[in-house]
Order: structure tokens, then sequence, then C-alpha cells
């Protein structure tokens, strides 16, 4: 189990470069638009939104090399696009230069959500499948939290610190690049390439005492489906490509995104003073870091299904309490005590949840695919909905914001009770032939 672990968390350092090149762009902000004179709309849709767009584009194609090139390949490919871009950020000397990196480094993001989870999940035994899994959502938290103690760390350093904040991301990157380099293949990418023996040696390595030869032959079983030309949007995987697009979509109507790109102006609109409104947003990184181990602790025992169930309660309360609070003018702490348990409730459902549910439901032959699809329609509203709520909270309001947010959430709850299978502790064979047609029964029993 340790060499499994070492190998689950290798991958999933991927999630750390993710969070950190997410983040660590706020500390430039101001700078760079100081430095180039641009202006507020060329500084917000081109300096900083690039990389945004650059991880739309790589979840949508990042499939393609994952399934053409493996998932190894793939992930030592997005660190070195993760290396590059740190490189080419903090020596760029005008903005399209400076966003020609950005993308780049996008690129890596988006095509890390699709690598990273595929990869552990067909490494991974089923019964901890989703803790090595949910490594990955770990380290994307963690990363974010770098980020920004890296950001306060450097913001004197030399007379363009912004160089320095976006610079020291090689350091990980080339750190992640070497780990990366000396792990296995996945055995069911090796399969599906009929690399057999290949397959076998690492399969034995990760269980030496299951039975191999029944493994080979239930992994060959999906894997020989790759041959007719399948693809997700056939009507025999209509199922869990549904289920993949309202895992995703209802992750992003929560308003996650929007809180955390916009939490010290949110906190501003309940009345906190700016260094005040700060202190609390660093609180949220410290909550979602605590409440993202505690889903890393349960997803494995009490499974995927009650982790959701218990996300979607603690949204509902949260929403409806901030919603409550913007419209009956609570004022002090009110709004900041109700985000965090919005925080709390979001790390340990739909933030420990997501990207290992998405990654457990196709097929073996289907899953890059599955995981792209997935990927890209949460990355695509990542895009859509936070660049709404600034317009939105001018025009209707904060509390019908947060109010719109809450009924959302109540239809997540209703898709998590009728609808969304358990997958905990059965192999990733089982569940591609349980999410079958003919089978929903047997896979909502649960």
């Amino acid at each position: 189990m340790s060499k499994i672990f070492a190998w689950s968390i290798s991958a999933a350092l991927a999630g750390f470069l993710f969070g950190f090149d997410t983040v660590v762009i706020s500390g430039a902000d101001k700078q760079l638009q100081e430095l180039w004179g641009t202006s507020a709309a060329f500084h917000g849709s081109v300096v900083m939104a690039m990389a945004l767009w650059g991880t739309v584009v790589g979840a949508i194609f990042g499939g393609i090399p994952t399934n053409k090139f493996g998932r190894k390949n793939t992930l030592i490919i997005i660190g070195v696009l993760y290396l590059i871009s740190a490189l080419g950020s903090a020596f760029a000397n005008d903005p399209i230069t400076f966003a020609v990196f950005r993308f780049i480094g996008g690129l890596g993001v988006g095509a890390s959500t699709i690598a990273a989870p595929t990869y552990v999940s067909e490494i991974a035994p089923p019964k901890d499948r989703g803790r090595l899994v949910s490594l990955y959502q770990f380290n994307i938290v963690l990363g974010i939290l770098i980020a920004y103690l890296s950001n306060y760390l450097l913001r004197d350093t030399g007379t363009q610190p912004w160089r320095w904040m976006l610079g020291v991301e090689a350091i990980p990157a080339f750190i992640y690049i070497v780990f990366v380099v000396f792990i296995p293949r996945s055995p069911r990418w090796l399969i599906s390439k009929s690399r057999n023996e290949e397959a076998a040696r690492i399969l034995q390595s990760i269980n030496p005492e299951g039975d191999l030869e029944k493994r080979m032959v239930e992994i060959k079983k999906q894997s020989e489906r790759q041959i007719s030309g399948e693809n997700i949007f056939m009507k025999k995987y209509r199922f869990p490509l549904i289920l993949a697009f309202l895992v995703a979509f209802f992750n992003q109507l929560s308003g996650i995104n929007a809180f955390l790109y916009y939490a010290p102006r949110i906190f501003e609109s309940a009345g906190l003073e700016a260094n005040t409104a700060l202190l609390s947003s660093i609180g949220i990184g410290v909550v979602n870091l605590l409440f993202t181990l505690l889903g890393v602790f349960l997803i494995d025992r009490v499974g995927r299904k009650k982790l959701m169930f218990v996300g979607s309660i603690g949204y509902i309360i949260s929403l409806s309490l901030v919603a409550a609070a913007f419209f009956l003018d609570w004022g002090g702490l009110w709004v900041p005590i109700f985000l965090f348990l919005f925080i709390a409730a979001h790390a340990i459902g739909q933030g420990a949840v997501i990207w290992v549910f998405i990654s457990e439901i196709f097929p073996n032959h289907l899953r890059a695919s599955g995981q792209a699809f997935g990927s890209s329609t949460h990355w695509v509203l990542a895009a859509i909905v936070p660049s709404l709520v600034p317009v939105l909270f001018t025009t209707i309001g904060p509390g019908y914001v947060f109010g719109f947010f809450a009924f959302m959430m109540i239809l997540q709850l209703i898709f998590v009770i009728f609808m969304m299978p358990e997958t905990k502790g059965k192999t990733l064979e089982q569940l591609g032939e349980e999410l079958s047609p003919g089978k929903y029964k047997e896979a909502y029993q649960q």
C-alpha cells in the first residue's frame, strides 16, 4: 500500500501546482496593471483571465493525450507546461507575452483535472480509491494556501516582486516532474494498448495476493470494446454522462468559485472593513484545508453519496443564512461565519467527491474522455459564473444571488437522493457494468 500511496501522491501533486498556479496571480494583480498601464478591461480579460481560458482548452482536449500517450506521459507533459509557464511569466516584459505563458500554465491546469484523477483511480485498490483520488483535491487546497503564503513572503523581494511570486512555481514544478518520471504506467491503459505483459507486472506489484489472471480477464473484457470505436455520447453511456454533467454543474452552481474569487468583496459588501475582509479570506483557506482532510478521511468509510448528502444540507443551510444576512442587514461577523460553514460543506462534500466520482463512473476505454467531459463542464461554468457575480451584485444584490445558489443546492440534494449511485468499494470494471443500460436499479440500491 505504501508504494501505491507514493505513486498516488506523486500524480496528485499536479493538483498542488493547479492550486498554486490559479491563486499566485492574485499577488501580482495590481503590480502588473500599474507596470504596463493597461485598461481595467484588458487587464481583467487578457492579463488575468488568460490562464482560465487555457484551463478550459486544457480540460476540453486533455483527454486526447491522456488516451494516446498514456496517463503517465501526459502527467509529465503537464509538469513541463507548468515549468515553462512559471519561468516565461516571470521573465515576460509585456502583457501579451505574459498572457501567452499564463495560457500555457492554464493548459496544464485543465489537463491535470483529467490525467491525475484518471491515473490514480486506475492504480488504486477499490477499498482505498476514494481516499487516494481525493488526494488530488487536497493538494489543490494546499497549493492555494501555499501560494497565498508565498506571495506574502515575497511581497518585498526585489524591485518587481511579482516576478519572484510567479517564478517560484518553477521549483515545485521541477520536483513534480522528477517524481512523476518514476511512477509506473497505468495497467488499464497498457492493456488497452495490448501491452499485457507490462500491465501484468504492474498489477502484480499493486496486489501481489490477488488473482492476477482474473483481474486481467476483467480489464481486457472492457478494453476490447475500444476496438469498436465507442464514445461517451453513445446511448448506452448516457447515464454516466448525465452523472458527470450534473456533478460538475452543481459544483459550480453552488457559487464556490464565485465566492473564492470575490471573498474580500463579498465580506466588504457585508460591512466588514478591508483588513478584516482579508483576514476572513485567509480563514477560508484554513477551513477549506481542514474539512478537505476530513473528507479524504471519510470518503472510503461512509461513501461518496453520504458525503454529497451531508454537503448538500450544509450548502442549503449556509447559503440560506448568507442570503438572509444580506436581506435583513445582519452586521458583524455573521456573514463570514455562515460562509465558513459554506466552505466546510463544500470541502467535505463536492470538493472531496467530484474528481473521485467522475473518474469512477466511465468504463476503462472511455474514462479519459468521460473525465474530460466532466472537467470541461466544470471549467466552462467556472469561467462563466464568477464573471457574472460583480454585475449581479450591483444589479439585483448579493441576497438574491446567494438565494439562487441555495435553491440550486436543493436541486443537488434531490439529485443525490434519487439519482446518484454509490461507488465506494467496487472495482472500476464492476461500476462499468452496473452503470450500463438495464442495471440502473442495481447502482441505485446503495
